[in-house]
């Protein structure tokens, strides 16, 4: 642990205790911080499994499909049991 001093909004840092539920100003800022870094790891998730993975016409790779086998159209009763 690092040991340093801060000016911060007193009534910033008495409502993150409450909200957060801490007992202590430390933890509150330490929980905070932990908090802040995670939401900000979590918003970038998206940019990055979204970047350039596939790049090609949709309505292109669709026409390619091929029917499937019992896909003929015809809709077929099943036998009662």
């Amino acid at each position: 642990m690092k040991r340093t001093n801060l000016v911060l909004r007193e009534d910033l840092l008495k409502e993150a205790v409450r909200v957060l539920g801490t007992k202590t100003y430390s933890a509150a800022v330490n929980l905070a911080l932990e908090e802040a870094i995670r939401f900000k790891k979590i918003q970038s998730l998206p940019g990055f499994f979204g970047r350039g993975l596939w790049e090609g016409d949709l309505d292109e790779m669709r026409r390619d499909r091929t029917p499937r086998a019992s896909g003929d159209g015809v809709k077929r009763k099943r036998p009662r049991r």
